[in-house]
């Protein structure tokens, strides 16, 4: 197989999939003897990177593989195909889900310490659903609490490869400052 013809078969697999694919998933499109290295595949998905750098898609590493997706500039005119808006989130969700992804893991009640609020099981039951959090274990004090931490789905949605891809904490004054950091990053 030429190089050519496993770039384009990359390619081809990146955009029909609809989400993100690993070098693992990559390499087991193709029989064992005729399978890529992981080197070759890397080479190859940096050489697409830079073909669509110039273009309304772009390809894009998250935390559980590679993606095409659209480019941040053009999003507002390619989101009016869809009717429907984009889901908004209130400011204490996104507090919440702040504090979830700098502190995790983190239980409920060192979340309202902070927060000086309640949280409300609304905002928990929303987070799990979207699969930005999950229940990461039970702190060992009494009434052991859930300890909750972010998920691959909440790095993939916000276009992050790993925790240290967020912003710095130094860099922020506050919480709003960090919802709305997180929020932006949805909406791209």
């Amino acid at each position: 197989m030429t190089p050519d013809e496993l770039k384009a078969i990359v390619e081809g697999a990146l955009f029909a999939a609809g989400r993100a694919l690993s070098i693992e998933q990559l390499q087991a499109l193709f029989e064992e003897g005729a399978r890529p290295d992981a080197g070759s595949l890397r080479a190859i998905l940096n050489a697409l990177q830079s073909d669509y750098s110039e273009r309304g898609v772009l390809l894009q590493q998250v935390a559980s593989g590679w993606r095409f997706q659209v480019r941040t500039d053009v999003g507002p005119w390619v989101s009016r195909l869809w009717e429907e808006r984009p889901q908004r989130y209130s400011r204490a969700l996104l507090e919440t889900l702040a504090l979830i992804a700098y502190r995790q893991p983190i239980t409920r009640s060192e979340i309202e310490d902070i927060r000086g609020v309640t949280v409300s099981t609304a905002i928990v039951k929303t987070l799990l659903e979207r699969e930005w959090i999950r229940v990461a274990g039970h702190k060992e004090v009494p009434g052991r609490p859930a300890l909750f931490a972010t998920t691959k789905t909440f790095l993939d949605d916000f276009n992050l490869q790993g925790l240290a891809d967020l912003p710095a904490l130094a860099n922020l004054r506050d919480l709003s400052e960090i919802a709305a950091e997180l929020e932006q990053a949805n909406h791209e």
